[in-house]
């Protein structure tokens, strides 16, 4: 079953192909991390804390580590391991509209609108699994959407771990070459991590934590 998102196609890049802009999704387009509010909207109070518990080795080695795809596939086994694709694209499309109003920045999505009306690519980036940014990415009218791709195993449940690397740094990048092309054009994008370094130096209008606004 192919997963409930914008698609990406991989495209030789043409004198005449529209520019990408990009936009990170998470504390850019959104004022906080939408995966965990997923994650804890979906999991009910008592859930999230005890997995919290459960979860503080893998914290605690992240301390060492500083690798933010373990803990974040640790936090999906915890939280997620064994839902089948289709209940969990379910889940993530009641989310976006309960919370997409309250999560979205008005000045983002007001830049974003702006953009629609250039002859541009709008693609989301984002490190989070691409399956739950995919209700917000269609909402928006996203052209594309790259994220973190959950795994599932043979009967389409989620196996805890990920099909892709963590879509952060220079991830982003190559995966950005591989859905547009080695010379893709990328004409703005907006980020406000350390993980969207390399994404932004790549592009003519590099834009670091410019949006503000809350809802």
């Amino acid at each position: 079953m192919a997963q409930d998102q914008p698609a990406v196609q991989t495209i030789a890049a043409a004198p005449d192909e529209p520019p990408v802009v990009a936009f990170d999704f998470d504390g850019t387009l959104t004022v906080r991390d939408s995966f965990i509010a997923f994650l804890k909207w979906r999991a009910g109070r008592r859930r999230y804390l005890a997995g919290l518990v459960r979860l503080l080795p893998a914290v605690l080695a992240y301390l060492f580590h500083r690798d933010r795809g373990r803990i974040k596939a640790a936090a999906v086994r915890e939280y997620l391991q064994g839902v089948p694709r289709d209940r969990l694209e379910a889940d993530a499309r009641e989310f976006a509209e309960l919370f997409s109003r309250s999560l979205l920045r008005p000045d983002a999505v007001e830049v974003w609108k702006r953009w629609r009306s250039d002859h541009v690519r709008l693609v989301i980036v984002t490190a989070s699994p691409d399956l739950t940014v995919a209700p917000f990415a269609r909402g928006l009218g996203a052209d594309a959407l790259i994220g973190t791709q959950l795994a599932f195993d043979a009967q389409d449940r989620v196996s805890g771990t990920f099909e892709t690397p963590n879509c952060r740094g220079l991830e982003k990048v190559t995966r950005l070459r591989r859905a547009f092309g080695p010379d893709v054009v990328v004409k703005a994008a907006y980020g406000d991590t350390s993980g969207d370094r390399e994404m932004l130096a790549m592009s003519e209008m590099p834009g670091y934590r410019v949006f503000k606004g809350t809802p």
